[in-house]
């Protein structure tokens, strides 16, 4: 219960702070990341053009760096809007979409960790696996698995990157090297909508934006955002409707509804 009263708790800040989220993100989800945000009560912007970055990143409560759809352009403007993030001490969220399924998005990923001070990385088994340097398969941008846990992965890669980790599935796990918070929300339909791993990044840079510590930030986005996905999945004939009923559940989600139903456990 202490754990859903923090994420109840962070939630209200976000919608009283109404943070904004500076977002360098792919052209698939950039609309879909925009609404979670709003959603959620914080304000998204979308601004990756190199003369701009900087200045719209000194702006924001938290920056979004996503690989998605990468092009030397983007990653030029990720690292600026990067350096001025840790300039002035505001989280850097990545989302290191397909590491290991190209050479080129693994480098980059890499790259930007060990230019910049990331907050927190959020991706599935097989992209943190990779950055992690445990063996994993990605087959295009989805993951079919690594030899390591959920867990192990996201412990090992905090304590090599000294950031944040966050590996969602089935039970999301979040570890910044000592702790790890296990979260148990969420629905298999999420898994039918594209974009929603880039949409869970997003929530969990609106609430880094209010909320200092990282893995406590996080646990409480996937929490609330898995929490949403429940609420929606009964209202829902399939992924369209799905994603529809998703963004209200979102945006009505209240702090009773987080204290009745977010999942959060810290293991160790």
């Amino acid at each position: 219960m202490e754990h859903a009263r923090q994420a109840a708790d962070i939630l209200a800040r976000i919608r009283g702070q109404k943070p904004l989220v500076h977002q360098i993100t792919n052209f698939v989800v950039m609309t879909d990341t925009a609404n979670v945000t709003l959603c959620l009560g914080a304000l998204p912007v979308m601004a990756h053009a190199i003369g701009e970055a900087e200045e719209m990143c000194g702006l924001a409560g938290a920056l979004v760096l996503n690989i998605g759809t990468l092009s030397p352009e983007w990653t030029e403007a990720m690292a600026l809007a990067g350096r001025t993030a840790n300039r002035l001490k505001i989280p850097v969220v990545l989302d290191p979409v397909g590491a290991g399924a190209t050479r080129y998005r693994t480098e980059t990923c890499k790259h930007l960790l060990g230019g910049l001070s990331i907050a927190l990385v959020r991706g599935n088994l097989g992209e943190m696996a990779t950055l992690a340097d445990i063996a994993a398969e990605v087959r295009g941008v989805e993951s079919a698995g690594a030899i390591a846990s959920a867990g192990e992965v996201a412990t090992v890669l905090a304590r090599k990157w000294g950031v944040t980790a966050a590996v969602t599935g089935p039970v999301d796990v979040v570890s910044d090297g000592e702790r790890v918070f296990e979260v148990s929300n969420g629905h298999p339909l999420l898994g039918t909508v594209t974009g929603t791993g880039c949409s869970a990044t997003a929530a969990a840079a609106a609430f880094a934006a209010v909320e200092k510590d990282i893995a406590l930030a996080a646990a409480s986005a996937l929490a609330c955002f898995g929490l949403a996905a429940e609420l929606a999945a009964p209202l829902a004939k399939g992924p369209a409707s799905f994603k529809t009923a998703f963004h209200d559940a979102l945006y009505n989600l209240d702090t009773a509804a987080v204290l009745a139903g977010a999942r959060i456990r810290l293991g160790r």
